[in-house]
C-alpha cells in the first residue's frame, strides 16, 4: 500500500511540475534546446597560427581548425581537425572534428576519441542572439534549417536536459526523443524526468509519455502525454500542498493553493492550511513591481482555529486575521519625494494559534510585538524645508494593547544664519555665526486594547495636538582650545483638548485616585529655556621603551560642563496648570462636586496637575549644571603577525568610557543626579563588552509613615533614598545597577561567509523577482543567523552573556540580579553532513532557554534537512527531502510533527 502511494504521489509531482511552471520547458525562444550562457569561444586556440578564412567553395562560409585543412575539390567537402570553427549566416559552430559538404549544404560536427577512448572536443553550437548548447554529434542542412542533433546537454533556468536526439525543423519546431530533464547537473544526473516524445514550437509544447527516474531507474508510473502552452512569461498553476500532523489540530495538507500570474507586473499565491479536526488557515501573497519605480507585496491571512475536543467551549473556532504589507519606492522615482510601508499588523494570537502560519517556528510563533509605519517625504524650497507624514502603529500580543498615530505629521527647516551674507569673504564674525532652527510636529494618537479600538469610545479616544520648536545656537571658540556654545529654545503646544482632574479619597482614607474628564477646545502652551555648554580635549601619550610588547599608550579625555536654566510656568497667570482638589464619589453625571478640600504633596505643598493631555509647559523652575566627562585608552602594541618585527596594530582598551552626572539647584530635594557611566571595549575581533550602570549619592535610611486615626492610628517603617550624601557618613556611593555583555565567536569568518552569500542572493534574485520561498527563507537567515548553511566552514561556535543587577536601596530584599547565556553553532560531521545548535541558559529561573539541533545533508541536486525542539514549550519536529533549485521547488517529501498542543 505504501509502495502504490508512492507512486501515485511521484506521478502527481510530475504533472505539478510540468503544468504549474512551464519554464521547465519554455525558453524565452522557439529553440527548444540552445539555452546555455552565450559564449563566444569555449575552446582554448592558438590564433597566431591560423586565422579565420572564407571558403571558396562557399564566400559565406568562415572558418578555422587549430591542427589542420583538407579540402576535397572533387566533391566540394572541406575537413577540419582539432580546435575548429565555423560561422555560417548566424550559426556558430565549435568541435574537435567539423566536415562542411556545400555541394549537399550539410555540415557535420563530432568529438573524437583519445588512445584511452575518452570522447573529448563535443560540438558547442549557438545561433545569433542565443546562448550555446552542447551535443555528442551534430548534423545540420543549412538550406533546408534541418539536422540533427545527438546526446544535446543544455541549460534552461536552471535546469538541464540531456541524451536523446532532437530534431531541427525549418519552421522553428524541434522534435525531441529520449530526453531527460533535471536540474542535477552531472551526465548521469540522480533524478530526472524523462521525456519520451515531444514537441516543442513558439507557442506550446506537447510531450508524452513521461515518466520520473531516479539514479537511471525509471519508475513504473507515469503520464500518457502533456500539452501546455509556451507563453513565454510567467504562468499560473497548482501548488501542491505538503502533508502533516499536528498533535492537537490532526493530519493537514500545507501549503497548497494556486499561484496566479496576471503579467510580469503582478501576481497572486494563494495558500491554505486544512486540518481534520475543522481548523483551516487562509493566506494571500501578492508581489508588484514598477521597475525604477516602485516595488512590494501583501499579505492577506484569515485563520480559523478549533484547539479543544468537539463538545467543549475550546472546540469553538478562534477567528484572527494578520495583514503585512511591504513597499518601496525607486531612488530615482521621484526625487525629493518619498514613499514606503512596512505593515505588520492583525489580532493579538494569530501567530500563536497558526503556528506561525504552520512553519512551527517558535521565534514567530512565540512573537509578542507587531508595528507598522507608512510614511511619505518630500523636500521642497530648494532643500530648506523637509515634510514628512506617517501612519503608525504598535501591537502588545500580550495584553492586546494597541497605540495608534493617525498621523504623524512633522515639517522641519534647516538651519539658517540670519546675519551671515552669501558673499562674506574670510572668517564669519561671531554675530554671523548664530543660527537659527524651526520645526513642527502635529500627532492625532490612540491607545487602547483591540476589543474597543473600533467601539465607540475607542474611536472618541483619539488626542491631537501639535508642537512648535524654534532653536537658537551661537557657538564660539574661548582661549583658542575651549569650545562655548550658548542657546535658547522656544517651545509651543497646541492641544485641541484637556483634561479636568477630579481626585476621589480612598476608603481607607490614606490615599486618593484620579478621575479624569476630557474638555473639548483649543488650548495653546508656550515655554521657553536657555542654556550652555563648553568643552574640550585633553591628550596623555605615553611611549614605552625597550623591545616589549606595548609601544605605547594614549588616553584622551573629552570634558564637558553645561548649564540650562527654565523659569517657572504652573503660576496661576499662565493657565497651564490647575490646583488638585478633592471631589465627593458620586458617578451620576454632574454630582461629583469639590469639597473644599486640596490635595498636598509629600512636603506640604499644594499639588498641581497640568492641564495639557500629551504634555504642555513644565512645572517650576529649574537651574542646573550637568557634568560629563569621556574617556578613550588605545595602546599600540607589536603587530606579531608582521614578519619584520617592526610592524605595529592599535588596540582600544576603552571606547567610551563616559561618566554623567547634575546639579538641580531649585529642586527641593536630592539635587544632586545620579553618577551614571557607560562604556565599551573590544579587545580582539572575536571578543568584545559593553558595560553600563549608575551610583547613588545619597544615603539609605528608614523612614516613619503613619495612617489611620486615633486609636487606629498605625505607625510602619520602609527603607527609602534620605536626602542626605552618603560621603557624610563616610562611604563612598553606591551601585544601583550595573549591565555588562560581550559576544564572542570562536570562528567570525562563519558570520563574514553567511553575510556576504545573503548579499550575493540580494544581488541575484531582486526583491520584484524573488518567489515566495526565497523571502521565507531570507526571513529565516535574517532571524536566525544559523539559518544559513555553508559546508565550506567546517565549523562555528559563537556565544554571548549578559549580567544584570540592580538594587535602588541597596538591600537584600530590593536586590535583583539577571543572567543569560546564549550560544549557537554548528560543525561538519562528514564533507555532506552539517549539524547545528543552538541553546541557551537562564541562570536565574535555572532552566535551557529554546533549543533547537538541526541537520544538513547535502545530496547534490536534493537536499534533507531536519529540525528538533527536543524539549519546552515548542517541542516539535521536521523532515524535509526536496530539490535544490527553486524552479523544481514543490518537488518535496515532508514530514512534521507540531509542538502546538493544548489537552
Amino acid at each position: 500500500m505504501k509502495l502504490l502511494q508512492t507512486l501515485i504521489f511521484s506521478a502527481v509531482f510530475v504533472l505539478l511540475a510540468l503544468s504549474a511552471d512551464n519554464k521547465v520547458f519554455a525558453s524565452k525562444t522557439a529553440n527548444f534546446f540552445q539555452t546555455l550562457p552565450q559564449q563566444s569561444d569555449t575552446l582554448k586556440r592558438d590564433t597566431t597560427k591560423k586565422v579565420m578564412k572564407r571558403s571558396g567553395l562557399d564566400s559565406k562560409l568562415e572558418y578555422y581548425a587549430k591542427d589542420s585543412v583538407t579540402l576535397d575539390r572533387k566533391n566540394e567537402i572541406q575537413y577540419l581537425y582539432g580546435g575548429a570553427r565555423v560561422k555560417y549566416q548566424g550559426l556558430e559552430l565549435d568541435a574537435e572534428y567539423i566536415r562542411f559538404d556545400a555541394k549537399n549544404k550539410v555540415i557535420f560536427a563530432s568529438g573524437v576519441k583519445d588512445d584511452k577512448g575518452k570522447y573529448y572536443g563535443r560540438p558547442i553550437f549557438k545561433t545569433e542572439g542565443q546562448g550555446s548548447s552542447m551535443a555528442d554529434s551534430l548534423n545540420y542542412n543549412t538550406e533546408t534549417g534541418k539536422g540533427i542533433v545527438s546526446g544535446v546537454f543544455t541549460e534552461q533556468e536552471g535546469g538541464f536536459f540531456s541524451g536523446g536526439r532532437t530534431k531541427m525543423q525549418p519552421d522553428n519546431e524541434f522534435h525531441v526523443h529520449g530526453t531527460t530533464y533535471s536540474t542535477c547537473n552531472l551526465p548521469h544526473p540522480h533524478f530526472g524526468i524523462q521525456i519520451t516524445k515531444g514537441i516543442a514550437t513558439e507557442n506550446h509544447i506537447i510531450a508524452g509519455p513521461v515518466f520520473m527516474k531516479f539514479e537511471d531507474i525509471p519508475m513504473p508510473i507515469g503520464l500518457p502525454f502533456l500539452f501546455f502552452p509556451k507563453p513565454n512569461k510567467r504562468a499560473s498553476g497548482v501548488i501542491l500542498p505538503t502533508p502533516g500532523e499536528d498533535a492537537t489540530r490532526g493530519f493537514s495538507l500545507l501549503g497548497g493553493g494556486y499561484y496566479l500570474a496576471f503579467n510580469d507586473y503582478l501576481d497572486a499565491r494563494f495558500t491554505s492550511n486544512i486540518f481534520t479536526n475543522g481548523s483551516y488557515d487562509l493566506n494571500l501573497v501578492s508581489n508588484y513591481t514598477k521597475r525604477y519605480r516602485y516595488n512590494g507585496n501583501l499579505s492577506l491571512a484569515y485563520s480559523s482555529s478549533r484547539n479543544g475536543l468537539e463538545g467543549t467551549p475550546e472546540y469553538e473556532p478562534l477567528k484572527n486575521f494578520n495583514i503585512t504589507w511591504s513597499h518601496s519606492q525607486g531612488a530615482n522615482a521621484k526625487p525629493g519625494t518619498t514613499f514606503s510601508a512596512s505593515v505588520n499588523a492583525g489580532t493579538s494570537s494569530y501567530f500563536r494559534e497558526t503556528n506561525a502560519y504552520g512553519t512551527y517556528d517558535p521565534t514567530q510563533a512565540l512573537r509578542n510585538t507587531m508595528s507598522s509605519s507608512i510614511s511619505y517625504g518630500k523636500v521642497f524650497g530648494d532643500g530648506l524645508f523637509n515634510f514628512t507624514s506617517a501612519l503608525t502603529h504598535s501591537q502588545e500580543t500580550q495584553n492586546k494593547s494597541i497605540n495608534l498615530t493617525l498621523p504623524d505629521v512633522t515639517l522641519n527647516m534647516s538651519t539658517i544664519s540670519p546675519f551671515d551674507s552669501k558673499k562674506r569673504v574670510g572668517e564669519a564674525k561671531w554675530y554671523q555665526k548664530l543660527t537659527v532652527g524651526y520645526s513642527m510636529s502635529a500627532r492625532n494618537t490612540v491607545s487602547t486594547t483591540e476589543d474597543v479600538l473600533f467601539s465607540k469610545s475607542g474611536l472618541n479616544s483619539f488626542t491631537n495636538f501639535v508642537d512648535h520648536n524654534v532653536p537658537i545656537t551661537l557657538p564660539f571658540t574661548l582661549l583658542k582650545y575651549l569650545n562655548f556654545s550658548t542657546n535658547l529654545t522656544y517651545n509651543e503646544k497646541w492641544d485641541f483638548k484637556t483634561i479636568r482632574n477630579r481626585y476621589i479619597r480612598t476608603s481607607t482614607g490614606n490615599g486618593y485616585e484620579v478621575r479624569a474628564d476630557t474638555v473639548n477646545g483649543f488650548k495653546r502652551g508656550g515655554q521657553y529655556n536657555m542654556g550652555g555648554s563648553l568643552s574640550t580635549k585633553i591628550y596623555g601619550i605615553k611611549q614605552f621603551k625597550g623591545n616589549g610588547s606595548i609601544r605605547a599608550m594614549r588616553h584622551v579625555i573629552t570634558p564637558s560642563i553645561g548649564f540650562s536654566y527654565r523659569p517657572d510656568f504652573s503660576k496661576e497667570s499662565y493657565g497651564y496648570f490647575l490646583p488638585a482638589q478633592y471631589y465627593t464619589d458620586d458617578l451620576r453625571p454632574g454630582m461629583s462636586v469639590p469639597t473644599g478640600e486640596y490635595v498636598k504633596d509629600q512636603y506640604g505643598n499644594q499639588l498641581l496637575y497640568s492641564v495639557f493631555m500629551n504634555g504642555g509647559p513644565s512645572a517650576g523652575r529649574s537651574g542646573s549644571i550637568n557634568f560629563s566627562m569621556d574617556n578613550n585608552v588605545e595602546l599600540k602594541v607589536r603587530d606579531r603577525k608582521d614578519t619584520t618585527g617592526t610592524g605595529e596594530r592599535k588596540l582600544a582598551i576603552l571606547q567610551g568610557l563616559t561618566f554623567n552626572t547634575g546639579y538641580d539647584f531649585y529642586r527641593q530635594n536630592q539635587k544632586l543626579s545620579p553618577i551614571s557611566f557607560s562604556g565599551r571595549s573590544q579587545f580582539t575581533e572575536k571578543l568584545g563588552i559593553n558595560f553600563n550602570g549608575q551610583f547613588s549619592p545619597y544615603s539609605v535610611g528608614q523612614v516613619p509613615f503613619t495612617s489611620g486615626t486615633g486609636a487606629d492610628q498605625v505607625t510602619t517603617y520602609s527603607y527609602q533614598i534620605l536626602d542626605r550624601y552618603i560621603w557624610k557618613d563616610g562611604k563612598l556611593p553606591r551601585l544601583t545597577s550595573f549591565g555588562f555583555s560581550f559576544d564572542y565567536s570562536l570562528n567570525p569568518e562563519a558570520f563574514k561567509k553567511r553575510n556576504e552569500n545573503i548579499d550575493e542572493i540580494n544581488r541575484q534574485t531582486p526583491t520584484a523577482n524573488r518567489t515566495q520561498e526565497q523571502i521565507d527563507q531570507l526571513n529565516a537567515i535574517s532571524r536566525d543567523p544559523n539559518a544559513f548553511v555553508d559546508f565550506n566552514i567546517p565549523w562555528n561556535f559563537s556565544f554571548n552573556y549578559r549580567f544584570d543587577y540592580n538594587n535602588t536601596l541597596g538591600r537584600p530584599e530590593t536586590r535583583s540580579v539577571t543572567n543569560t547565556l546564549n550560544f549557537s553553532g554548528d560543525f561538519n560531521l562528514t564533507p555532506k553532513w552539517k549539524i547545528q545548535y543552538t541553546s541557551g541558559y537562564d541562570f536565574k529561573a535555572k532552566n535551557l532557554s529554546v533549543t533547537r539541533f538541526s541537520i544538513y545533508r547535502d545530496l547534490h541536486c536534493w537536499d534533507l534537512s531536519a529540525s528538533w525542539v527536543p524539549f519546552g514549550q515548542g517541542q516539535s519536529y521536521s523532515i524535509d527531502i526536496r530539490v535544490k533549485a527553486s524552479v523544481l521547488q514543490d518537488l518535496k517529501l515532508s514530514k512534521r510533527k507540531g509542538y502546538y498542543t493544548r489537552y
